[in-house]
């Protein structure tokens, strides 16, 4: 199928915004493989220290003639994502030296569980975290030692981290080793619907905290369709991924194989062999697009903008807020999953899943086929589905359809006939909206806001009922540079309350919500920030707003609001505690969401 107009219009207006910082970026990177193998460069006495504790690896490397992978793992067993990773190491060593290749954990990397830090002062470490981790894996590779890496991580800012990373080493190849997601726990909806009940103080924490743990009970992925499942599809869509290993369980046989397959392929395309496949090559302007329509047609997370511009920017590629609108009025949103239905991730792969999907966005010529990947050159591998027939890992060809049409459709009968983000556009700034859960009666509401501070602020107003009416509630000063940028998890439940009364209701905010928000409408990401001469910081209450996702518009009614002085909030509380002192200069630093809101690109 020829590429549509619309997705080649797209690239070729990246491609062309991105031709200086490209060519400069795949010279480094081409200049920095032809010097070979990264341990010639190492004297005895570096090789030495490198190898002492490697025991019966030691003659393979320091011949130097075996492929040698370095593993930069974001192990912990705080995060359930992440606990599977702790045999991952041993596992991938033992593959290696099966076909002749060594392994070394090049390094680990800090993972943040945003759900225990949702509400909580930690949350304003976890954008940057991101930046962190990018970081942590740059001295991790610093060794210079390693022919191709694998790169161990799930969750919500760990997979950006490391990709920024990856790409920063793009002359090195590197897989991305996923973990799988738990199996299905107590329904999404059910849980969400308890939330709401202890908001409006119907039910007891007891209740609460039971709906919980039985929603996250064990190890693997959370189940809803948030920012850690969409990074798992992303690094499926844009070939970083080997084929079909997003969403297999852990602890399964099969989730072993693909582990051992990635080691195995690590080995194979390093600059030793004859499949040289550096990063560098698979993450191009083609592979970003492929990964924004992804994004669009699964209807994945909102913080997926903010990354997927800074990890385009690691790899000298300029995305804009405007490409993702474009790309998503392309791309059918052909997925409901929670929270934009009431199946989870595993229900969602059992219906055909992603290699259902990438086959039925080729066909309709909504995916650029030509990409390389870690698997090899093209798209069509990863419409094929791995299996263990007789023990051997072998791919197979996918159901060709649907197998449940209320989770899954065909691109030719989507949910919708566009994506799941809007750009808004207006006197207030830019941001974002996730449209694909708000119903369509819901996509413009012009009412009088209220504006606060924190998020803590707006509970207080809805418990004392200030907001029990049709209101755009605007909490502000909650940018990379005020705070950190945190999510604004705890409103969801309080809004979606509002609005099942019956209520007109939106937010408005320089910070974030979390990945799987949604059915209330809420432009997010509003930049410039209110610490950066956003106009968000001189609105006051009463003041008239139009939040229009149809139009793409986020307009100030009230005239004379750009002549008034902009709000000074104390944010002194901001800068100490749980760590927020060794992040100032990250505040300073930081970018705008337009930008990825990055330090470290």
């Amino acid at each position: 199928m020829p590429l549509d107009d619309r997705i080649a219009a797209v690239t070729a207006r990246i491609q062309d915004r991105s031709r200086d910082t490209r060519s400069r970026y795949l010279e480094r990177m081409h200049r920095a493989a032809e010097d070979g193998p990264r341990r010639a460069h190492l004297t005895c006495g570096n090789q030495a220290h490198a190898f002492a504790a490697m025991g019966d690896d030691k003659a393979a490397l320091v011949a130097g003639r075996a492929p040698n992978i370095g593993i930069v793992t974001a192990y912990n067993d705080m995060l359930s994502a992440h606990q599977p990773f702790e045999t991952y190491p041993q596992k991938l060593k033992d593959a290696a030296r099966r076909v002749g290749a060594t392994a070394q954990v090049a390094g680990g990397v800090p993972a943040m569980c945003d759900g225990v830090t949702q509400g909580q002062v930690g949350m304003e470490l976890s954008l940057f975290s991101r930046d962190v981790i990018a970081l942590a894996a740059g001295v991790a590779l610093s060794h210079n030692t390693f022919d191709s890496a694998l790169y161990l991580g799930v969750c919500d800012k760990i997979v950006p981290g490391l990709v920024i990373a990856a790409a920063t080493f793009g002359y090195l190849p590197g897989i991305f080793v996923p973990a799988g997601p738990m199996v299905s726990g107590l329904p999404n909806d059910e849980k969400s619907k308890v939330r709401q009940q202890f908001a409006t103080g119907e039910v007891g924490r007891d209740v609460l905290m039971k709906a919980e743990m039985d929603s996250y009970h064990g190890p693997g992925t959370c189940t809803f369709y948030g920012t850690a499942n969409s990074n798992q599809m992303l690094m499926e869509f844009m070939g970083l991924h080997l084929p079909g290993s997003s969403f297999v369980n852990p602890n399964t046989p099969l989730r072993d194989a693909l582990t051992t397959a990635a080691a195995e392929r690590a080995a194979a395309i390093t600059g030793l062999g004859n499949e040289y496949t550096p990063v560098c090559d698979i993450l191009d302007e083609k592979a970003f697009v492929n990964g924004i329509v992804g994004l669009m047609a699964t209807g994945g997370s909102t913080n997926l903008v903010i990354h997927l511009i800074a990890m385009a920017r690691a790899a000298g590629v300029i995305l804009d807020c405007s490409d993702f609108n474009d790309l998503s009025e392309a791309t059918p949103l052909m997925a409901r999953v929670y929270p934009n239905g009431l199946a989870d991730v595993n229900h969602f792969h059992a219906a055909g899943g992603l290699g259902y999907m990438i086959g039925e966005l080729l066909d309709a010529g909504l995916l650029h086929d030509d990409t390389l990947t870690v698997g090899g050159k093209g798209l069509l591998r990863y419409t094929q589905e791995p299996q263990l027939i007789d023990g051997a890992l072998t791919y197979t060809d996918g159901a060709g359809e649907s197998l449940n049409t209320r989770i899954l459709r065909p691109a030719t009968d989507p949910f919708q006939s566009t994506g799941g983000l809007a750009e808004m556009v207006g006197n207030l700034g830019r941001g974002i909206m996730k449209v694909s859960a708000v119903a369509p009666e819901r996509h413009i509401v012009e009412a009088p806001v209220a504006v606060f501070h924190s998020q803590g602020d707006v509970k207080k107003a809805f418990q004392n009922k200030e907001l029990d009416r049709d209101v755009i509630v605007v909490v502000r000063f909650q940018g990379p540079k005020a705070n950190g940028m945190p999510e604004l998890h705890a409103l969801t439940p309080i809004l979606a309350v509002l609005q099942d009364r019956g209520h007109k209701v939106a937010l408005v905010t320089d910070g974030r919500m979390s990945g799987a928000s949604g059915k209330v409408p809420s432009a997010i990401h509003v930049a410039p920030e209110a610490l950066d001469g956003g106009l968000i910081a001189k609105l006051q209450d009463g003041d008239i707003l139009r939040v229009d996702a149809t139009h793409g518009v986020l307009e100030v009614l009230t005239p004379g609001v750009a002549d008034r002085a902009a709000a000074t909030p104390d944010l002194s509380a901001n800068s100490h505690g749980i760590g927020r002192e060794l992040f100032e200069i990250f505040r300073q630093k930081a970018g705008p969401a337009t930008s990825g809101a990055g330090v470290v690109v």
